[in-house]
């Protein structure tokens, strides 16, 4: 099983990223697939989930600023993110479960993370 993350890095506070979950491995349609971030010095956190029909959940600090989505057809997951603030800097993960929650728990498969880096 792996779930690769891509397209971290140095974004400015305001601008735009969009990160990439590569997923192989498992069979990825039978699975809920999230995003989750860790910042210095904090616990890792639920940032977006997407359930089978394709119906998102947000965290409260991200609603209305990213996006969760992804390909079926690719077995890949992607977060867009915009209006970016210095307070979403972490390293960001995805996940695979049955469940469809933000709660760290329930999530089998986990990628290596991807670091963001915002600056003000």
């Amino acid at each position: 099983v792996q779930l690769v993350e891509s397209g971290g890095g140095l974004g400015q506070s305001g601008g735009s990223l969009r990160l990439s979950c590569s997923a192989s491995g498992f069979t990825y349609s039978s699975y809920y697939m999230a995003w989750f971030r860790q910042a210095p010095g904090k616990q890792r956190e639920g940032v977006a989930v997407i359930d089978r029909d394709g119906i998102p959940t947000y965290a409260d600090s991200v609603r209305d600023r990213f996006t969760i989505y992804q390909d079926n057809a690719k077995n890949t997951l992607y977060l867009y993110m915009h209006n970016l603030k210095p307070d979403d800097t972490a390293i960001y993960y995805c996940a695979a479960g049955r469940v469809a929650w933000l709660q760290l728990v329930g999530y089998k498969y986990w990628g290596q993370g991807t670091q963001v880096t915002v600056s003000s």
